[in-house]
């Protein structure tokens, strides 16, 4: 044998090496990620240099957004945009189409014709290109490096869709592409075909979680006569995405506001759709005015109505609820305190004016959906101006460490804001301050800076069950709104105080409470020691009574009751700018 032959021999036998090692480096590292263009990147990185001196990955618009890209015909019609590259120093690729960019159309002709039918197409001679590619001089230094004397295009093709196209290219390795080199080209890419359709499948689901979620969240900011509030939420990172984390801020009638953040169990859409769910149910229990243990209580006998459901197999079209956790607190802006429950989730901080950062000591009760065990409700002082923040496990859990590790980097975090920035600031900074880059877990956390009402935007008077003191309640309305320069309302809300302190000194007994509240809107209230749920009907021609709630419905822009440990309360709201009507 002689020399030439041994020497043609032994690159043969080395290319062979050099195309196991590729085909086996291909089948472990291809489709390991789920992110389009970090498996692009892998992929070039595969082929250069051994096989390859140039490699590029040109990826459809629509797949680098989750999308399905749309049956085409011919390639002039493909768009694509360069996602990932890898060179070897030697080859010239200074003019070539950078990575985050474009592809210009090329005309549609027979060279290029077998990708759109996920067909390789062997370039042995680079004049072939120049000579059939159908694009002007100009443009060519885009596609083509200079230099280069061979080159091999496969389509990333799955499911007869066309996502992409995977270009390779020889300058320093002295053999020309053939179809050896063609065939093991189009199984690696088959294989990163399929990654890149999983990929562009988890994007898709991934966008619409969060998409979902976020639409599930309240606005991000808000003010109202209780708290100024903002919140921020951040999904998972390392593939994991969007889960079951949310926060809600409920307005309260009689100025009062409601703070709610839970987590629901797992991650994905199943997750966010069960944490709908629970976000409906809280508000809906919100609006009956329930306090915080009794709210929970309610929320636990339906996560164990759900979970038992999917046991069962009787609600298969719904998403089960496997576990959450929930905290509940309600804040008071005329008695300066806050009652709050806590199903299994982390307590608050409060952050007071002048002071350091502590974490309120709530009660902990059971997460959602043990069943049979109490919510114990805890009440605690705010100073005006205070922050609260509520937040998810995700926030203080996401490094591995202790729990109480995390609580204290967020005492810390919160320590070191400035606390007269806006709050959208201050939680986003206590969000860089202690997650990691990529968090383990999805994290939300709401921050609420408190207001307080002064004491002459509140008139209070208790009354004994004497009717003949109706005619003194109305003299006592009549003559608060006139020094708070609400003359206009007196006649209204004379008669509705008339009416409802009548009813409870009549059908309740005394003591009885009559409370005016101003602020954006005018709140009278009027409490009794009685447990019965007044009823809004209609009376007939004949009724000598009966007309009373009716009456007040009509003249109020709202009106409801709530019940309270020592009985209940019948509530107003009338809007500031006059009677309704």
């Amino acid at each position: 044998m002689t020399p030439a032959q041994t020497a043609v021999q032994a690159a043969e036998r080395d290319a062979g090496r050099r195309r196991t090692g590729l085909s086996h480096a291909a089948a472990e590292g291809i489709g390991a990620s789920l992110d389009v263009t970090e498996m692009a990147q892998t992929l070039v990185n595969l082929l250069v240099p051994d096989f390859a001196d140039l490699a590029t990955v040109d990826i459809a618009e629509q797949v680098l957004v989750g999308d399905e890209p749309p049956h085409l015909d011919t390639s002039g019609d493909v768009r694509l945009r360069r996602t990932a590259a890898a060179q070897s120093p030697e080859i010239s690729a200074e003019d070539l189409l950078a990575v985050g960019e474009a592809l210009p159309p090329v005309t549609d002709g027979t060279l290029m014709r077998p990708l759109m039918k996920g067909l390789p197409v062997v370039v042995p001679d680079v004049a072939i290109l120049h000579a059939e590619l159908g694009v002007d001089p100009e443009s060519l230094a885009l596609f083509v490096p200079s230099g280069a004397h061979s080159s091999i295009a496969v389509p990333l093709y799955a499911r007869g869709l066309i996502l992409g196209c995977v270009t390779v290219w020889r300058s320093q390795l002295p053999s020309a592409f053939g179809d050896e080199d063609a065939a093991l080209l189009q199984d690696v890419v088959s294989r990163a075909a399929l990654g890149v359709d999983n990929a562009r499948r988890y994007t898709k689901e991934h966008l619409s979680a969060v998409a979902l979620q976020r639409s599930l969240l309240p606005r991000s900011a808000l003010d109202s006569a209780a708290a100024e509030t903002a919140g921020v939420y951040q999904p998972a990172g390392g593939g994991l995405g969007v889960g079951g984390d949310w926060f809600d801020v409920i307005p309260l009638p009689s100025l009062r506001v409601a703070f709610v953040v839970g987590d629901v169990v797992g991650h994905g859409l199943d997750a966010t759709a069960a944490m709908a769910r629970l976000r409906t149910a809280v508000q809906t229990l919100a609006d009956l005015d329930l306090d915080p243990g009794e709210l929970l209580t309610h929320l636990d006998d339906l996560v164990l109505g759900l979970s038992g459901e999917e046991m069962t197999g009787a609600s298969r079209s719904e998403t089960a609820v496997l576990g959450a956790t929930c905290l509940y607190a309600v804040y008071d802006p005329v008695t300066r305190g806050c009652v709050a429950a806590t199903a299994g989730h982390p307590p608050p901080a409060m952050v007071s004016p002048g002071e350091e950062p502590v974490f309120v000591g709530l009660l902990p009760g059971p997460p959602l959906g043990v069943g049979g065990m109490p919510f114990e409700v805890t009440e605690f002082g705010v100073r005006p101006g205070s922050m609260l923040a509520f937040f998810t496990d995700g926030l203080v859990g996401s490094r591995g460490g202790d729990i109480e590790e995390g609580m204290g980097r967020l005492r810390s975090a919160l320590a070191g804001a400035d606390s007269s920035r806006p709050l959208g600031e201050i939680g986003q900074s206590v969000f860089d301050s202690v997650l990691p880059q990529e968090p383990s877990d999805d994290v939300a956390l709401l921050l609420a800076r408190t207001h307080a009402l002064s004491s002459d935007q509140v008139a209070e008077w208790e009354l004994e069950a004497d009717l003949s003191l109706v005619a003194h309640a109305r003299e006592l309305v009549v003559g608060q709104l006139s020094s708070w320069q609400l003359d206009e309302l007196s006649f209204v809300t004379e008669l509705i105080a008339s009416e409802l302190v009548t009813n409870a000194i009549r059908y309740a007994g005394g003591p009885v409470r009559l409370r005016l509240i101003r602020d954006r809107v005018l709140v009278c209230e009027v409490s009794d020691p009685s447990s019965t749920q007044p009823r809004l009907r209609r009376a007939r021609d004949t009724d000598e009574g009966g007309r009373g709630l009716f009456l007040v419905a009509q003249l109020t822009e709202r009106w409801g009751c709530r019940f309270t440990r020592t009985g209940k309360t019948i509530w107003t709201e009338q809007p500031m700018d006059g009677p309704l009507g």
